[in-house]
């Protein structure tokens, strides 16, 4: 049997290995720090290009994974874009960001990973950052008339237009949003965490149920026991057959008993009714043309 050792370690961060990268990118670092088991280095929006070709080429991150944007409208460079490098000889990751706005360009990353050109496209046409050097910088998930970019903080989650297909201009149009009522606030409160409005259906329910109320039985009344209850237990019942229960307890189908007492609406029993006279033999009618065809088909056999 023979063993396999792969060149790469298992996993790398370790001390030392932020403040090794934090000193060779130089005056270019604004801030790092580790998170989450990834370093994070923040540097200047002028020498981003530099630093991810000097991560790439000296520390070994051979992959761009993903640029992605956010945005922090409160602050005057609103936007984050952040490069995901993979080191495939280290076997970890370390992340650059860099800040910007709607009128300052990041420098692109297309000349130092062809996959960056989508990914910058995408960040462009969701958040509107522009990158200085992408000569393909189109949008790529929304439509090419869309106006505004829908993952600002301050873009209405509606959006501004609609977009539907017109039979009469054999086309698609885009027009204004149209709600069909007004903004509401609804309340989607359960039953059982206690709402504050009647429920459809409790509508005769009297208010809420006093439910924190203590059921007792206090009173002879509340029992459900009395004169009425021991009036209905005296009613004769039919007693239960003992076929096909359960060790023959009594409990199946009441067995009818004779109790003298009839039935209101009931008919006439049939026993008081008189009996036919019996039937002779001699004047049962034959019919002759029967009889000769079963003797033919006698005599055939």
């Amino acid at each position: 049997m023979s063993m396999v050792l792969h060149p790469a370690p298992r996993f790398v961060t370790g001390a030392g290995m932020m403040e090794a990268l934090a000193t060779s990118v130089g005056v270019n670092l604004v801030h790092a720090q580790e998170e989450h088991g990834e370093i994070l280095l923040t540097v200047h929006r002028d020498a981003v290009e530099d630093v991810l070709r000097l991560l790439r080429d000296e520390h070994e991150f051979q992959q761009l994974m993903e640029i992605a944007g956010v945005d922090f409208p409160g602050r005057a460079e609103r936007f984050e874009v952040v490069y995901m490098l993979l080191s495939v000889t280290r076997n970890t990751r370390v992340m650059v960001k860099v800040m910007t706005d709607e009128n300052h360009p990041v420098p692109t990353a297309t000349r130092l990973w062809p996959n960056a050109g989508w990914l910058e496209r995408e960040v462009f046409d969701m958040y509107g950052v522009l990158f200085d050097g992408n000569t393909d910088l189109r949008r790529i998930l929304t439509d090419y008339g869309f106006e505004g970019h829908p993952f600002r903080k301050d873009f209405p989650l509606t959006g501004y237009s609609e977009m539907r297909y017109s039979e009469e201009d054999k086309r698609v149009i885009y027009e204004p949003v149209k709600l069909s009522q007004e903004f509401r606030s609804f309340e989607f409160a359960s039953p059982w965490e206690g709402a504050d409005y009647v429920l459809p259906g409790d509508e005769k329910a009297g208010g809420p149920p006093p439910v924190n109320e203590v059921k007792v039985t206090e009173k002879r009344a509340e029992t459900g026991a009395g004169d009425p209850a021991n009036v209905k237990a005296a009613e004769h019942v039919a007693r239960g057959s003992d076929s096909s229960t359960v060790a023959g307890q009594g409990q199946g189908e009441p067995v009818p008993e004779e109790t003298g007492t009839k039935a209101p609406g009931a008919p006439e029993p049939t026993e008081d009714r008189p009996d036919r006279a019996p039937r002779d033999e001699d004047d049962a009618a034959d019919t002759p043309g029967a009889t000769d065809i079963a003797t033919e088909s006698e005599g055939k056999d």
